[in-house]
């Protein structure tokens, strides 16, 4: 298996396991805060009695997760069926992944929302290019 694609893939698997990380992150403040607070599970059955929770920064980040991340997983895996994994793709997925880990620690932690959006935006932008060179170079690979 050729090194781009090995790299590739691991870089899906890092995003992978950084939504395992902020799922279990969720879990735990979820726990924590319910125990603390006395709240029963049932109350909080519905989204309407998850109000009640106060630390919802991993329920959000975890759910940014399914989100915009979608995108490079599919780009991920078209690159992967067509086998066309251009030279500049590995690097472009794994600066897509660091500056999502960043984005899922600062939203997890401090949350200061100007910086959570810089590192937001920069992603989203690079995700954008990668699809558009993705795109551009299949289709310059397919009219050679």
């Amino acid at each position: 298996m050729p090194s781009s694609v090995v790299s590739l893939v691991g870089a899906c698997l890092v995003l992978v396991l950084l939504t395992f990380v902020v799922g279990l992150a969720m879990l735990v403040a979820r726990a924590r805060e319910m125990q603390c607070k006395r709240i029963h599970p049932q109350a909080v059955s519905t989204s309407a009695g998850m109000a009640r929770l106060e630390n919802v920064r991993p329920a959000d980040n975890f759910r940014n997760l399914f989100e915009v991340p979608v995108l490079f997983y599919a780009l991920v895996a078209i690159a992967l069926a067509t086998h066309h994994v251009p030279a500049w793709l590995p690097a472009a997925a794994w600066t897509f992944v660091g500056l999502r880990m960043a984005h899922s620690i600062i939203h997890c932690t401090y949350n200061k929302v100007l910086h959570r959006l810089a590192v937001f935006a920069t992603g989203f932008t690079v995700l954008v290019v990668m699809w558009i060179a993705f795109v551009m170079s299949l289709v310059a690979d397919q009219s050679a």
